[in-house]
């Protein structure tokens, strides 16, 4: 445990090292897409109620937290992989789970604020008032790492090519065929049906329950559902690692 922990410890430092001047543009650009979305997508709209501000409000960070782990550190891991930095790391005598864990606080890190900002631009723009309840915090803990270890399972199974696809795909589908912004029902049942198995529509009502606390107390489900997608990513990136280890 010892060594896992220095190893860990490690990792981080050399991770904040490499990208020390790639994290803080991606940081920049997850606080503008949670703040432009909140901000954006209301002038599509002629009047915003308190139910549309709802699903706004909570949206946009799980939007946030979807493009971070989802969509830009699958990329990142792309790249290290054509610069040679992936393989590089792969030879160091350091538990693969050590690595993980470094380059997934890492990007938790990243994720924080444009998280905070999100929710405090569509407060004030919508004045709508969140009520958090004891969920809040695990509920953006694994929506963020449910996304992140989905996007590193992508990554580390794939070809930089195809990853670079996939992301842009997934960053489509969220933005625009996803139930995170608006209820469920506006989408063709088919497409329903499709949600019921992707983990989207699962974040966020996960992000919506926790933060608005409904009369009706916090869903299990999506928890349930997320924390199976979370163990799918960890176990196909462990699985892939150790294999090339």
């Amino acid at each position: 445990m010892r060594h896992w922990f220095r190893s860990y410890l490690l990792l981080l430092r050399w991770s904040a090292i490499r990208l020390r001047f790639l994290l803080p543009l991606v940081m920049v650009i997850q606080i503008f897409l949670s703040v432009g979305i909140v901000i954006g997508f209301a002038f599509l709209l002629p009047q915003v109620d308190p139910a549309t501000a709802r699903y706004l409000s909570t949206g946009a960070p799980t939007l946030g937290l979807i493009t971070i782990g989802m969509v830009m550190a699958p990329q990142l891991v792309a790249t290290a992989k054509t610069e040679g930095t992936f393989a590089y790391n792969q030879t160091l005598p350091v538990p693969r789970t050590a690595v993980l864990g470094a380059d997934v606080t890492v990007w938790l890190v990243v994720g924080a604020p444009g998280l905070i900002l999100g929710l405090l631009v569509a407060a004030l723009r919508f004045d709508f008032t969140l009520h958090p309840s004891w969920a809040a915090g695990p509920a953006m803990l694994l929506v963020a790492l449910t996304a992140t270890t989905i996007g590193f399972a992508i990554a580390y199974a794939t070809t930089p090519a195809v990853t670079n696809m996939v992301t842009q795909l997934i960053v489509f589908i969220a933005l625009m065929f996803s139930p995170i912004n608006f209820p469920a029902d506006r989408l063709p049942g088919w497409l329903q049906a499709i949600h019921q198995v992707l983990p989207f529509q699962y974040m966020a009502e996960a992000v919506r329950d926790a933060l608005t606390s409904p009369p009706d107390g916090v869903a299990a489900r999506p928890f349930l559902v997320l924390t199976a997608w979370c163990a799918a990513g960890l176990a196909v990136t462990l699985r892939v690692m150790t294999r090339r280890a």
